[in-house]
């Protein structure tokens, strides 16, 4: 078992499933002048039309990455060559729905078009799981898969720890929510939506490890912990929903509990993201809960007209429109509230961390002088 185990924790797997997709590396020779460039191969592509990423280290493999397929001086972490662009870009699309930019456009286009009771259960459920997996990631501390062998097409969370993969994590619990929850609201062949999730789920499972950013026991152990913490807390989703928007200490909990859980996270002995990306979650979190309670107390729940399940709204040329212009100017006051409120909470943040760190150097070293000059003065 524990053989099992360390070979789906082991990187090989990883690199034959990106072998058998199409996805290459190039092995990197060094030439007499200590330049680094990547063999020609059979269709004798000349250095520099292989595919590379930027120009930084990678923290697993202490090889750098080099641009266009040259390199001077010290090791070049070896490039990589697409040969099924297919499913390159399907995987790509595929990892790219468990990033911030799907979470800002999708879960708000699901309140605004079809259903904020299907938003709302998929935000608590969606934080609920990302915190344990972020938390995970960083009380286990077990690293992602090393270049080489694996190909990395991702470097921005490349410092993080592997396990548990918090995008399987994420994909196949905001798939299921929906499944579970939207049978008491909208009517809809739940064989089809079973198919649905099940692929959705799996394609993103499935580009974590075409992406090298995840082991087959990460991706594995993602999905099996998703899916016990929503089998735990099914019988409670009511509930935990009655007492969100109705509730008088609800916007109470909702803005203590977040910040309470990001003062106890996990100190880490290294520069990560996952600290600030669950910040950033619990953010988002309170921030719709209070916003849910708000609603429901000014009576502006906007629930679908009916008798509940309701049918599927008819997808006309006309409703196709007023869908995508909500959308768009949702998303554009959104993202402009974001970037806004960002920033005035950076100046904020610099200006108290300034004066802090300026009272300090004034207790610690600015008084101390003044006052020893000053007690020196006055004995002179």
């Amino acid at each position: 078992m524990l053989e099992l185990l360390a070979y789906l924790n082991g990187p090989e797997p990883v690199a034959r499933f990106q072998r058998r997709c199409g996805l290459f590396l190039v092995e990197a020779a060094r030439d007499s002048r200590g330049r680094t460039c990547a063999p020609a191969h059979a269709d004798n592509k000349p250095c520099g039309q292989v595919q590379g990423t930027g120009d930084h280290q990678d923290n697993n493999s202490g090889y750098k990455y080099m641009v266009n397929g040259c390199g001077v001086g010290g090791r070049s972490r070896p490039q990589y060559e697409v040969r099924n662009w297919l499913l390159h870009v399907l995987f790509l699309f595929s990892s790219a729905l468990g990033h911030e930019i799907f979470y800002i456009t999708c879960l708000p286009c699901i309140h605004w078009n079809l259903d904020p009771f299907l938003c709302r259960r998929l935000i608590n459920i969606w934080t609920l799981v990302m915190y344990v997996g972020q938390v995970m990631k960083d009380v286990l501390k077990l690293p992602r898969p090393p270049s080489p062998p694996v190909v990395k097409l991702e470097t921005r969370v490349d410092a993080e720890y592997g396990l548990p993969s918090t995008h399987a994590m994420a994909a196949t619990s905001i798939s299921f929510t929906i499944l579970l929850s939207a049978p008491a609201r909208l009517q809809f062949q739940f064989e089809v939506g079973l198919l649905i999730a099940v692929t959705l789920s799996s394609l993103v499972c499935l580009s974590r490890l075409y992406t090298g950013m995840h082991s087959v026991l990460d991706v594995i152990c993602g999905a099996l912990i998703s899916a016990l913490l929503m089998l735990f807390t099914y019988p409670y989703w009511e509930t935990f929903d009655h007492f969100q928007l109705t509730s008088r200490i609800s916007p109470i909990v909702a803005l203590a509990l977040p910040l309470f859980l990001s003062y106890t996270y996990p100190e880490l002995d290294h520069y990560s993201t996952t600290r600030g990306d669950t910040t950033t979650i619990l953010g988002v979190a309170a921030g719709s809960s209070v916003g849910y309670w708000v609603n429901e107390q000014l009576g502006q729940t906007f629930e679908p007209q009916g008798v509940l399940p309701v049918p599927l709204p008819t997808l006309t040329a006309h409703g196709l429109a007023v869908s995508v212009a909500r959308c768009l100017l949702g998303i554009v006051a959104l993202v402009g509230t974001r970037q806004i409120v960002k920033a005035l909470s950076l100046r904020v943040l610099y200006s108290w961390a300034w004066h802090v760190g300026t009272g300090h150097l004034l207790h610690h070293v600015g008084l101390g002088s003044l006052f020893r000059t000053g007690w020196t003065g006055m004995k002179e």
